[in-house]
């Protein structure tokens, strides 16, 4: 049920115009750490109880509603909104796996370190599922994308992936190029950029390119490459990035269940692209590996209020397209992890695709664990409002279990009623003013 907001807020915005930001000192993080730069396989036993939301949206920025979202054991549905939520659920601590499920899309799938007493956000931007073309079976053949994708099957390697049984008929490649460079990388990629190496390492990556791909018949079935057999790609290399290409790059699959790559082969650099063979077909990765250390902030305006579901960039400086994205929690936490032995600049926005940074800062990273502390975000700046008012149902009392919805930027947002009727929170703008839609839900 739709609510009633009273006020007008014609007082909520806070305008104010300084770039001056205090932060804490940087710091070593207390509590329960991931283990750095291991050798040894990641524990990917262990589990915590956690919570975590966030909005999907289809590869037009629309929400996605009826999508299924699967956490631990639990399975939820996101709303009119695309906003899904899960609370209390047990996840594997180095690994939290947040899986998304629509017909027509790949499965949009993200991976967090779990941490007690803390959530996760994301903003989760599904792929079309679109059969770009066709290879028979029997001779093999390959589908080019306009891009420079390649998928290319030899003959007659190409299996039921069920039954195992040889396929001679079509086969209808559905497939995707995910650009390392694109603006919204974060969004689009599965998982968070960490894999595990062929010695059992846990590393993170900086990627030179993607690609999602999936096989089926001609009556639907799933398709996958025959024991013995391996298929090609061949991946585009952005120019911004051609230049730190490396010559041979480990090739990575996407394991769906563990939430994160898996080192599978090489690819080598010719022209401007990157060629190697695969011997299934998932979501595939040219990555450079490395060490890291784990890394948390804090994000609060100047009255100590936390700013939610705020876009945290952290970008490597000597590569620039080498970056970790995240999302402010209800708390403002947001954490993960980073290169190790780095210098780093973070960045805060309202969004990726918001050209405003209301907070830039420089730190490098050694082989400990570290924490910002609070960064804190004074009411100078223009890019600050903060919105408050009170909601009330038909028969004017207040609404004591609800939700604001809060359309900005072409972006939804949500934020909670307390029991008594009222809202206030804080949030990042990307010009001084903007119009914005507010909508209260019982």
């Amino acid at each position: 049920m739709t609510a009633i907001i009273k006020n007008t807020f014609t007082r909520i915005f806070i305008p104010a115009l300084a770039i001056i930001l205090f932060f804490s000192c940087q710091k070593s993080l207390d509590g329960d750490l991931v283990p750095v730069n291991t050798n040894q396989n990641p524990d990917l036993t262990t589990k915590v109880n956690s919570s975590v939301s966030g909005f999907v949206t289809d590869e037009n920025d629309a929400a996605v509603m009826g999508a299924s979202v699967k956490v631990g054991i639990i399975t939820t549905t996101t709303d009119k909104y695309g906003f899904f939520e899960v609370k209390n659920v047990d996840v594997v601590k180095t690994a939290a796996v947040v899986t998304v499920s629509m017909n027509g899309y790949f499965k949009g799938i993200k991976t967090y370190l779990g941490e007690s007493n803390k959530s996760a956000f994301f903003r989760i931007k599904l792929i079309p599922k679109t059969n770009m073309g066709t290879i028979s079976a029997g001779t093999g053949g390959n589908v080019t994308l306009s891009n420079g994708l390649i998928v290319a099957l030899p003959a007659n390697a190409v299996v039921n992936a069920t039954t195992n049984a040889a396929y001679t008929g079509t086969v209808n490649v559905a497939v995707q190029w995910i650009n390392p460079t694109a603006a919204d990388l974060n969004q689009t990629m599965p998982g968070d950029l960490r894999g595990i190496a062929t010695d059992g390492s846990l590393k993170t990556l900086t990627t030179y390119g993607m690609a999602a791909v999936e096989l089926t018949g001609s009556a639907g079935e799933l398709l996958q490459i025959a024991t013995g057999k391996k298929a090609t790609l061949t991946f585009p290399i952005p120019s911004a990035i051609i230049a730190s290409a490396p010559y041979s790059i480990p090739l990575w699959s996407f394991d769906e269940a563990k939430g994160l790559w898996k080192e599978e082969g090489q690819a080598t650099k010719t022209g401007s692209n990157y060629v190697g063979e695969v011997s299934h077909f998932s979501f595939w990765n040219c990555d450079v590996p490395a060490n890291y250390v784990q890394f948390n902030c804090t994000i609060k305006d100047a009255a100590g209020n936390p700013i939610s579901q705020a876009a945290v960039r952290l970008t490597e400086i000597s590569n620039p397209y080498n970056s970790r994205f995240g999302f402010t929690d209800s708390s403002g936490y947001v954490g993960g992890l980073v290169p190790s032995n780095a210098q780093l600049k973070l960045e805060v926005y309202s969004n990726f695709n918001c050209g405003t940074v209301v907070h830039t800062q420089t730190f490098t990273t050694g082989n400990v664990s570290l924490s910002l502390g609070t960064i804190t975000i004074p009411p100078a700046s223009l890019a600050i409002a903060v919105v408050s008012g009170t909601v009330t149902n038909c028969s004017s009392s207040p609404v004591t279990n609800g939700y604001i919805i809060m359309l900005k930027d072409n972006q939804y947002f949500r934020q909670p009623i307390s029991n008594t009727g009222s809202f206030s929170f804080t949030t990042i703008m990307c010009t001084s003013s903007a119009a914005v839609t507010f909508i209260a839900e019982d």
